[in-house]
Formats: structure tokens, sequence, C-alpha cells
């Protein structure tokens, strides 16, 4: 079972939140000034790294708030949850 700790409920079972895709992706300045491929690229092409990832959830069966977490998309280990607009903190060896 998948354990997430939310930064204002404390840690709940997975069930509870929804996954948001990939965090601190930037909203293009002048959107009416893209191409169709552009917005395209911003909208469907995303990382799909393996290892450390940064993501967005919601805890949508809780207290409907979004945060950041760092998952490792191969082990599903979370290293590191954090407020929407917070920095990553830094990993630790």
């Amino acid at each position: 079972m998948l354990l997430i700790k939310c930064p204002w409920c404390g840690e709940r079972d997975a069930h509870e939140f929804s996954y948001g895709g990939e965090a601190h992706i930037t909203r293009p300045e002048n959107p009416d000034k893209l191409s169709d491929e552009q917005w395209a690229d911003y909208l469907f092409m995303q990382k799909n790294a393996m290892g450390p990832f940064l993501e967005r959830w919601v805890h949508a069966h809780g207290c409907r708030r979004w945060f950041n977490v760092r998952r490792d998309t191969v082990t599903h280990e979370i290293t590191a949850v954090y407020k929407m607009g917070d920095r990553p903190p830094e990993r630790t060896a």
C-alpha cells in the first residue's frame, strides 16, 4: 500500500489522493502567440522519467489541497512532500 503524507492532514492511504501530473511546469507567457505545435508540446509532452520525479497531488478525499511530492517512479518511494509554491527540498544521499 502506498502512503502519502499530506502537509496538512498527515499520512493517509493513496486512495484518498488524485495525481495531478508533473510539478513545476510554467504556463507560457504569451499563449496567444503560440503555434498549435507549441500548445501541443506544452499540454501533452511531459517527462516520463524513471527514478526521482516531482509530481503534483491533491488530497481529493480530505482537505482538497494541492501539494508536491518527490516520488521514485520505479520503487514508488516518496522522499519529499512540500506545499505548492515551495521549492523542492534538497536530495540527501
